[in-house]
């Protein structure tokens, strides 16, 4: 039996603050082309994240600057015994936490 393709270890809110990981200041525009999801969609995690204590979101200026908690503990009870920031510096090439 083949495997399915399309899917991914990660979520898509993973992802997002992957990237915001990498570059806080991102417009949900630019966040949506890197995810490969809608900037709906984008908006829709960015309110979750906000909600559950892991992103803030800092006006600049006319843009938005984000700030991730990296001591915020991942949700899920299996990896629950891990923070946001052991999975960023698990993933990501150029961490600005």
């Amino acid at each position: 039996m083949e495997p399915r393709s399309g899917w991914t270890f990660l979520s898509n809110h993973a992802h997002v603050l992957v990237e915001l990981a990498q570059d806080p200041s991102l417009r949900l525009r630019d966040l949506a082309d890197r995810v490969g999801i809608t900037e709906r969609a984008v908006a829709q995690i960015i309110s979750d994240l906000e909600g559950a204590h892991v992103l803030e979101r800092i006006r600049d200026g006319r843009r938005n600057v984000y700030r991730i908690d990296a001591n915020a503990p991942l949700r899920h009870p299996v990896e629950a015994h891990r923070r946001v920031g052991d999975l960023l510096r698990a993933v990501t090439r150029d961490l600005r936490i």
